[in-house]
C-alpha cells in the first residue's frame, strides 16, 4: 500500500513508530495529486514548497521526541473558505480576488498545533451556497458532480490528495459529497466546532466538520477541532473529550431508530435497500430497531430555506449590491431572492426551528441514534439539473440532495455520513446516523462499528 492510500490512524501509527516519515507522506500525496487532479479539480490551489516544508519540520520534532499525537505530520485539506494566515480565502468565487487571510481560523490553528500538514485550499461551490461544487469532479466518475458545497474536500480524501480535509454543513454541505465520493463525512453539534475565521453562508445553521476515509479518523480529527471559542458567539462550553471510539463491535441494547416517514420517500430504489441492508447489519451487532416518525416533517424544506437565504443576502448585501456581476450566476439568483424574504417569514423560520427542536429532542429520547439515506440519490451526471421520481414528481438536484441533510442543521443535532454500498454503475452510496445534541460519541462508535464489518475502504478509481 502507497503512503497516500493510508487512512489517518494508520498512517499516524506508522509515523509515531518511525516507519513512515512525514517527508515520505507528503511526497506521495503530492506525486497523487500532480498525477490526477489535472482531471479532479478539487482544489483551488495546492501549496507543495508548503508542505513539504511543513512535512520536514514535523519529520525533526518528531525525532527531536516532540510528538503532538495522531495528526503529527498527516496532510490534509481546508475548504477555501477557511482561512489560513497569508493564504488566499477565495470561497471560489471572482468577488474574493486578491484576498488574503490576515490570521488563523480557529480550525486551522488547532489543526496546526496538532502538526497536521497543509496541502492546499480545496474547492466549494461558490460561497457554499449549492450542493453541486461545479468545477470539481466526482472522485468515482469525472462526469457526474462532486457533490457540496465541501466538494473539493470530500473529493480529495476520496482521490487520495489528502489524508483528510475538512468541509462546512449549512444543508448537508460536509454529508452530501461525503456520500457521493464514498468517504466518511461529519457535521458535529451545532457550537461544537468554531467557526471563527471561516467565511458564513447562514449563521445559524454554518457548521465545520471532517471529511475522512473511516470513521474512527473523523474521530481523531474531531477531537483536535472541539473546544469552547469565545469569538464564535455560538461556541459551546464543553469537556475535553477524545472521541476515539473503542474496538468493539457490540452494539448490545442500543436503540436505532428507523424512519417511517420522509428519510425513505422519494429515493433511489438501490439507495434504500443498501441503506436498509445496512441497517440489518446494526441490528446483526445487537442493535434494536425501534420505528420512528419524523416530527414536522411538511415544514423542514420551508423553514431551511426561510432561515438560510435571507441570512445568506445579509451577509453579502453591500458585495450584492456594488459587484453583482461576479457572482455566478446561480449564486446570485438565490442572494436577490433573499432580500424578497420578508421579516415575518425569517421570524415564522425561527419559531418553526425551535418547535422542531423540541420534537426531535423528543424523539431523541426513545432511541439513541437515528439510521437513514444520506442522500435520496447517486451523484447525477455534471450539469443535471432535475431528477424525476417514480411517482412523477420532478424535484431539484439541489432540493434532492439537501432534503434529507436539512433536518439535522435546522435542529443542531450531529450527523454523519458513512459509505455503505455502489449502485450498479458503481457509484458510492451512504447511510447517515444522526444523535443527541453532543452526541457524537455514540454516533462515532455506531459508524465504527459497522465499518469494521465491511472490508478495507480503498479509494476512488480516479485514474
Amino acid at each position: 500500500m502507497r503512503p497516500y492510500e493510508l487512512s489517518v490512524s494508520a498512517a499516524a501509527d506508522a509515523v509515531r513508530t518511525r516507519r513512515l516519515s512525514p517527508v515520505e507522506l507528503a511526497d506521495s500525496v503530492l506525486e497523487r495529486a500532480e498525477q490526477v487532479e489535472p482531471r479532479l479539480r478539487a482544489y483551488v490551489a495546492v501549496v507543495a514548497e508548503h508542505t513539504r516544508r511543513a512535512a520536514r519540520e514535523a519529520e525533526n520534532d518528531i525525532a527531536a521526541g516532540r510528538y503532538r499525537g495522531p495528526l503529527h505530520g498527516i496532510p490534509m485539506g481546508l475548504k477555501d473558505l477557511i482561512d489560513v494566515a497569508g493564504a488566499p480565502t477565495s470561497a471560489s468565487s471572482r468577488v474574493r480576488a486578491g484576498h488574503r487571510a490576515q490570521a488563523d481560523s480557529t480550525v486551522a490553528a488547532r489543526l496546526s498545533a496538532a502538526g497536521a500538514v497543509l496541502v492546499g485550499k480545496t474547492h466549494t461551490h461558490e460561497f457554499a451556497y449549492g450542493l453541486t461544487t461545479p468545477q470539481t469532479g466526482n472522485a468515482w466518475d469525472t462526469g457526474r458532480i462532486a457533490g457540496g458545497s465541501s466538494g473539493g474536500s470530500a473529493v480529495a480524501v476520496a482521490a487520495g490528495t489528502a489524508l483528510f480535509g475538512l468541509g462546512t454543513d449549512t444543508g448537508g454541505s460536509i454529508r452530501v459529497p461525503a456520500a457521493l465520493n464514498g468517504v466518511v463525512g461529519l457535521k458535529p453539534t451545532y457550537g461544537l466546532v468554531p467557526r471563527h475565521g471561516v467565511t458564513s453562508l447562514s449563521w445559524s445553521l454554518d457548521h465545520v466538520g471532517p471529511i475522512t476515509r473511516t470513521v474512527e479518523d473523523a474521530a481523531l480529527v474531531l477531537t483536535a477541532l472541539a473546544g469552547h471559542d469565545p469569538r464564535d458567539p455560538a461556541s459551546l462550553t464543553t469537556p475535553v473529550t477524545d472521541y476515539r471510539p473503542a474496538a468493539d463491535t457490540d452494539l448490545t441494547g442500543l436503540r436505532v431508530g428507523v424512519p417511517r416517514t420522509y428519510y425513505f420517500e422519494h429515493v433511489d430504489v438501490e439507495v434504500e435497500a443498501a441503506v436498509r441492508h445496512a441497517i440489518d447489519q446494526l441490528q446483526a451487532l445487537g442493535a434494536r430497531l425501534v420505528p420512528v416518525e419524523i416530527p414536522m416533517a411538511r415544514y423542514i424544506r420551508a423553514t431551511q430555506w426561510g432561515l438560510m437565504v435571507p441570512e445568506a443576502t445579509a451577509y453579502h448585501e453591500r458585495t450584492l449590491r456594488t459587484v453583482p456581476e461576479l457572482y455566478q450566476a446561480d449564486v446570485r439568483v438565490l442572494l436577490e431572492a433573499g432580500e424578497l424574504v420578508s421579516a415575518g417569514d425569517y421570524l415564522r423560520a425561527q419559531r418553526a426551528r425551535a418547535r422542531m427542536r423540541q420534537e426531535w429532542a423528543r424523539m431523541l429520547r426513545e432511541v439513541d441514534v437515528i439510521a437513514a439515506p444520506a442522500v435520496p440519490m447517486t451523484a447525477v451526471k455534471a450539469g443535471q439539473e432535475t431528477v424525476t421520481w417514480a411517482d412523477g414528481t420532478v424535484e431539484g438536484v439541489s432540493d434532492a440532495y439537501v432534503r434529507l441533510s436539512a433536518p439535522a442543521n435546522i435542529t443542531g443535532v450531529p450527523a454523519l455520513s458513512v459509505p455503505v454500498a455502489q449502485d450498479a454503475a458503481g457509484l458510492p452510496i451512504g447511510m447517515q446516523l444522526l444523535g443527541r445534541p453532543l452526541g457524537e460519541s455514540v454516533l462515532l462508535r455506531v459508524g465504527h462499528a459497522y465499518q469494521q464489518t465491511r472490508p478495507t475502504a480503498t479509494l476512488a478509481p480516479s485514474v
